[in-house]
């Protein structure tokens, strides 16, 4: 019997009777639709995938696009601006979460109680004396594998002096939780902290509901991600170009990027296609670079590597830039240095990263954008810290997720698991972007062929999962 982790919550489920042996069963979050999650539940008609139909088929029947065919859904503006072509098309992100949904659904009602759904807080993970979860209402479930498929966890609040407002009804700290969006009134002014997608998809989703006042966003550098541009044909005229074999500083190979995207425009190909082009290497690259490589470019490069690489869908972007040139929203490159609590809600300080000057400003509410926070060594929360008492997870130094082999989790020793996985996000040590659905498609159907193995032909590499990875070609 092997177990799917999802979304952690605080419910509790019926009890259940026992179950034949081989049965998979999962659990999901305290909300009532299973499957979508956060990216593609909470989530409001204008927002749209950041990739084309074909990115996101996951290897199920019907496929994403023929069950987008048979929907009846209004795909009329996407298809006519991918010019005619499903599959270059950019969806809205709520019809990618109900074909998942739908295809769980389908999925339990065929296997003959073999696949089982569970609703509960899984609060201790051992393997002692056989893998077994917890849940918080005390039920124990035994079985033979743990997979650790949580998703991303919500945003961290940046530290600075917050005055109480980060415990205080002012503060939103996660958009996607923001459960009294509606209560907010049409002229208030609002603080959003970060400037990639997530604020980009806040700011739309203020303006789509009627917000009329003045939008405030505050992010380090202030950049904002660019936009797609498609081109019919493979890679658009790029082919691969980055080497692993050959790459052990990230300096280097982010100056190999920029002069093949100026040697693409000089022959009339959008930078878009070449940075398609490099991104399947990026984990062999990774691979490859030592823990200060790995530092330096998460330092001085990760904000500008993002920018370019997860792209704003060009109906997203066109309706993006609406809203700032109208005035309404104002993008601040600078630092928080304090927010107070005042009458009718919150002053905030800036400190603009140019000039150093500081701006003041007066806001109603304050919502955290700033993206999945990756840091579980600082997150106390069970399961995980249970786990890691016992010695059974061991933290990436970066701070971005867990140690894995494959999809086998490393304990404090380095040995690899062979009962615990982690998918998804929880991985991203190993290969630094593993958050696309393609990426995390190939994890699972690896992880699916290793259990049904006999256990001595097993096999985690990492090296298996970065080829897969770059066989998936442009686009993730």
């Amino acid at each position: 019997m092997r177990s799917w982790i999802g979304e952690n919550n605080r419910q509790a489920a019926q009890r259940w009777p026992p179950w034949p042996r081989g049965s998979t069963w999962c659990w999901w979050s305290g909300r009532q639709r299973r499957a979508p999650g956060l990216a593609y539940g909470a989530c409001d008609p204008c927002h749209l995938l950041n990739v084309p139909v074909a990115r996101m088929e996951v290897g199920l029947k019907p496929s994403f696009a023929q069950w987008l065919t048979a929907s009846g859904a209004d795909l009329s503006a996407a298809i006519a601006e991918a010019g005619g072509d499903l599959a270059r098309a950019f969806v809205p992100r709520a019809l990618f979460g109900a074909y998942l949904a739908e295809r769980l659904e389908a999925a339990l009602a065929t296997r003959n109680g073999r696949l089982r759904r569970l609703r509960g807080e899984a609060v201790r993970i051992t393997d002692r004396p056989v893998p077994t979860v917890t849940l918080a209402d005390g039920r124990r479930i035994e079985g033979t594998h743990v997979v650790l498929a949580t998703g991303n966890l919500p945003p961290r609040p940046p530290r600075t002096r917050d005055g109480g407002v980060y415990d205080s009804p002012l503060f939103v700290p996660d958009p996607w939780r923001w459960d009294d969006i509606d209560a907010l009134a049409p002229e208030a002014p609002v603080l959003l902290i970060g400037s990639g997608l997530t604020m980009v998809d806040v700011a739309l989703k203020l303006a789509a509901r009627g917000h009329r006042g003045p939008i405030w966003s505050v992010s380090r550098h202030g950049l904002l991600p660019h936009v797609h541009a498609d081109v019919a044909g493979r890679l658009g005229g790029v082919e691969a170009f980055l080497d692993p074999a050959a790459a052990r500083d990230p300096v280097k190979e982010l100056r190999l990027i920029r002069a093949a995207a100026r040697e693409a425009m000089t022959r009339g190909v959008p930078w878009q296609r070449v940075m398609d082009a490099a991104r399947p290497a990026l984990a062999a690259l990774w691979a490859t670079w030592p823990l200060q490589a790995r530092e330096r470019f998460l330092r001085h490069g990760r904000t500008y590597w993002d920018i370019h690489r997860h792209r704003m869908a060009p109906r997203i972007a066109e309706a993006f830039e609406t809203l700032r040139q109208s005035g309404q929203l104002t993008v601040v490159a600078g630092r928080i240095t304090s927010l107070d609590s005042v009458p009718g809600g919150v002053a905030a300080t800036l400190r603009r990263r140019h000039s150093g000057r500081a701006l003041s400003l007066e806001v109603t509410q304050v919502v955290n954008c700033t993206g999945p926070r990756t840091d579980f060594a600082a997150l106390a929360a069970p399961p995980f810290e249970g786990l890691r008492e016992a010695g059974r997870i061991r933290d990436d130094p970066l701070g971005l997720g867990f140690e894995t082999r494959g999809t086998a989790l490393v304990d404090r020793y380095g040995h690899a698991a062979a009962w615990l996985h982690a998918l998804g996000p929880l991985s991203r040590p190993a290969f630094w972007e593993v958050t696309a659905v393609p990426e995390i498609s190939v994890q699972v159907h690896q992880l699916v062929e290793e259990l049904s193995r006999p256990a001595s032909r097993r096999q985690r590499p990492d090296a298996r999962l970065i080829a897969e990875f770059v066989d998936l070609g442009e686009g993730i």
